[in-house]
């Protein structure tokens, strides 16, 4: 018995389908969501925390920019599953894998996650099931890595299952791009496995690209954070640049951004953050050594981003010298530690570099995120101390020598940050008129 193709379109198109998904994280859950929402199909998400389930279960969110109403409203269908029962894999029809894909010590590729996953999927797995993965990684994954895996348990790929490539394209707390429309990638390790996914992210998503395999897909994933990657660190170095010359580099940015052709926009910052941007060139690098190749430009831009956060404590240093005070002796309040604006994501974010520097040199180091309620230990930063977020108040800022601005939330009053603290050190240009209280980095 092969697979049997009519059958499993003729689930997508009477809308019984069982969807499962595997890694209910910042990709994960959203997934499983949309699917809920944009299909009759039944989801089952799953996850190794079980605090995490439990609190699905319970009609929590514990993503923020996700809503506690959206995983209220999915429970409420009947159709979306919280669980941690992997034996349950061997029920769905496709299952797709969104589980994180950190980086080593030695900053290499750390693809447990991805073969956990899959070692267990294999061991339920059945004839007729469609396996997807979503999680970022270097170009050949899906097939080195994933289809031996999942063929050790007896069946062939394009025989018994079949198996693709569809990259997360998730970008946390953007209104204008949701889950659902956000055009989704589609590679195969063959035209059947190629064509059968699109179909079924078709069915909850506006528009579905395919591609010629699942190595382009890979390949696309990462191109686009490198892209990224790249060019934030082209003005990250210009405002290094810039900032020894006595130029702003906001201004430059928007004189140059008025050219309506061959420019666009890049905003310098503190650092690289985010489990993609600051992680996926390193991915690239990785599989281009095995291949003899050497990613020279990738890897100048990764050091660059890297010696962001080195480079605003410095700058930090000459704004309090400039008052005649030592970094040593100050208390420091770091504003924002999410690693972007409005969400509650810290993963990769540049803060942890400046907080750690930062308690390594100064008297005292608190921070203020509306959105973050403790910062600790991460697998990056593992010796972090645990900080809990403090109330933005006249006397907070006013007691700090200091207030360096990492990440600009809305939902923060910066002109009452300006009114009442002594010394502002701004990475992200949230100041643009000049202001004898405000030091850029």
């Amino acid at each position: 018995m092969t697979f049997d193709t009519p059958a499993f379109l003729a689930k997508l198109a009477n809308q019984t389908f069982h969807v499962g998904v595997v890694g209910l994280g910042y990709v994960g859950l959203p997934l499983s969501l949309t699917f809920v929402e944009q299909t009759q199909f039944l989801v089952s998400g799953f996850d190794v925390d079980a605090a995490k389930v439990e609190r699905l279960r319970a009609g929590g969110s514990y993503i923020a920019h996700l809503g506690q109403e959206r995983v209220a409203r999915a429970l409420e269908s009947q159709r979306f599953r919280p669980t941690g029962d992997f034996s349950l894999l061997g029920q769905l029809d496709a299952i797709l894998i969104s589980v994180p894909t950190p980086l080593t010590a030695a900053r290499e590729p750390d693809l447990t996650f991805v073969v956990a996953t899959v070692e267990q999927v294999a061991r339920h797995l059945r004839r007729g099931q469609l396996i997807v993965l979503e999680s970022t990684t270097y170009p050949g994954t899906t097939e080195e890595v994933v289809l031996p895996l999942l063929e050790k348990s007896g069946l062939t790929c394009g025989v018994d299952f079949q198996l693709a490539f569809s990259p997360e394209r998730e970008d946390p707390g953007n209104r204008m791009y949701t889950t659902a429309s956000i055009p989704k990638l589609v590679g195969g390790v063959n035209a059947e496995s190629t064509a059968l996914a699109a179909a079924l992210y078709a069915s909850a998503f506006q528009r579905v690209v395919r591609v010629a395999s699942a190595r382009v897909a890979e390949a696309a994933k990462i191109t686009e954070n490198v892209f990224r990657a790249v060019n934030i660190a082209l003005v990250n170095e210009l405002k290094v640049i810039y900032d020894s010359m006595g130029l702003d580099i906001w201004e430059v940015l928007d004189a140059a951004a008025t050219k309506p052709f061959g420019f666009m926009r890049f905003n310098p910052g503190p650092g690289l953050g985010g489990h993609c941007i600051a992680l996926d060139p390193f991915y690239l690098s990785f599989k281009a050594r095995a291949h003899g190749v050497q990613t020279e430009f990738i890897e100048l831009a990764g050091k660059i981003n890297l010696a962001m956060p080195t480079y605003v404590v410095r700058r930090l240093g000459a704004a309090l010298a400039a008052q005649g005070l030592a970094l040593r002796d100050s208390h420091i309040l770091v504003l924002g530690v999410a690693y972007k604006a409005d969400v509650d994501d810290t993963r990769e974010s540049p803060a942890f570099a400046i907080v750690s520097q930062l308690l390594e040199q100064a008297s005292r180091v608190s921070y203020h995120d509306p959105h973050v309620a403790v910062l600790g230990p991460s697998r990056s930063w593992p010796g972090l101390p645990a900080l809990r977020s403090e109330d933005l108040t006249r006397e907070m800022l006013a007691n700090a020598d200091a207030v360096v601005v990492v990440t600009d939330h809305v939902a923060v009053d910066y002109s009452y940050v300006l009114e009442h603290a002594k010394l502002i050190v701004d990475t992200r240009g949230v100041y643009r008129t000049p202001h004898p209280k405000v030091f850029h980095a």
